[in-house]
């Protein structure tokens, strides 16, 4: 079993590796010839399901195993990788690669840096220029025609050189490989159709407003909708879209009942090749049809869902499918920054009600 990369992308990857800490301490990772798949399964809450092609965010990889197509499948500690990779964020080159020490698993990250250090008791060029402005702007003689050997200031030849010297820090990130056995069970859940499918608003600005309204629950006294309780526990927010462009986050306590509107969202159209049967019968064409005021609802946990706002760091396209009163799937599209004509990657996040977890199809 053999993986070594040099990494690309790495502001990305750290990005989507600090968005999945903030739901869970460790990732089922999969990686294999095409893709590199990760995977966050809480005790409670939302589930991710990152699927990226391997050339986003590795080259020159070499991967082998003896299953097929060259599967391994880690269990990895995210927050070591999120640290490893912050170091990494500014280096030259960053190479990963999967060995043992002493015996036990690691990945190692190999990270060149580069940097730049003044000689030693002696000015940088910045300082040095800056004294001799002042020096010359002290002077009478602007011409220096004077022989007065004051006027020059005497300097070590390497005041104002800066050296760059090579850096190399490693990181080990402790793994455990898992038989392909003790992953079998692991599957991503299917739900029934989406009743609406809608492109979000900005994530942080979501995030923003969603949040205050979980304070302001909290400050109430109030669960939330749906909720009822205490103000220890964690609001309901109400999410609602419809298939005309409309979206609506809404929080409601015994004295507390505000929302916030969207309107002229984009709704996406489907395409027929994913579908199982014709378009004029998925459900968001009945939604459609029944006009504006009808609108798909589910209610999120307040804390849960403002962790999984934090994916509105990777800056991607997202789109939301609501099955009505009954869960909620947001799909993240991350550009290829260096490769315009190749397919965005996909984040698939999968958030149930917090309240009535449902009954996968699989």
């Amino acid at each position: 079993m053999r993986f070594r990369t040099e990494l690309k992308n790495i502001r990305t990857f750290a990005k989507l590796t600090a968005a999945l800490s903030s739901l869970e301490k460790i990732a089922w990772v999969r990686l294999s010839d095409d893709t590199a798949r990760f995977t966050v399964i809480p005790d409670m809450g939302s589930q991710v399901w990152a699927s990226l092609a391997m050339d986003f965010i590795f080259e020159g990889y070499h991967i082998q195993s003896a299953e097929a197509g060259n599967t391994i499948n880690l269990e990895l500690p995210l927050q070591p990788l999120q640290r490893a990779l912050k170091s990494a964020l500014n280096s030259i080159s960053a190479t990963l690669r999967l060995t043992k020490k002493d015996g036990l698993p690691i990945l190692s990250m190999t990270i060149t840096t580069t940097t730049s250090n003044a000689a030693p008791g002696g000015k940088s060029s910045v300082a040095a220029a800056a004294a001799a402005a002042a020096a010359a702007a002290a002077n009478d003689d602007p011409f220096g025609d004077d022989d007065d050997d004051g006027i020059f200031q005497q300097e070590h030849l390497e005041t104002s050189l800066r050296r760059e010297h090579e850096k190399i820090i490693t990181q080990d990130i402790p793994v455990r490989v898992l038989h392909p056995e003790t992953v079998e069970m692991i599957m991503q859940p299917k739900v029934r159709e989406p009743d609406v499918h809608i492109q979000l608003p900005p994530l942080l600005q979501l995030k923003a407003i969603s949040d205050r309204f979980t304070k302001l629950a909290l400050a109430s006294g109030g669960g939330g909708a749906g909720g009822g309780g205490s103000a220890q526990k964690s609001p309901k927010l109400e999410l609602s879209a419809n298939m005309h462009g409309g979206l609506r986050l809404r929080i409601a306590t015994d004295t507390t009942d505000i929302c916030s509107v969207w309107s002229d969202l984009e709704n996406p159209e489907l395409d027929p090749a994913q579908l199982e049967g014709p378009v004029e019968e998925h459900p968001s064409t009945r939604f459609r049809e029944d006009g504006p005021d009808r609108w798909a609802t589910v209610r999120v946990d307040g804390k849960d869902w403002s962790r999984v706002l934090s994916v509105g760091r990777l800056e991607g396209r997202v789109i939301a499918c609501f099955a009505d009163d009954h869960a909620l799937i947001l799909y993240v599209y991350v550009p290829h920054y260096d490769d315009s004509s190749a397919e965005d990657s996909v984040v698939t996040v999968r958030t149930f009600l917090a309240y009535e977890e449902p009954t996968p199809i699989c």
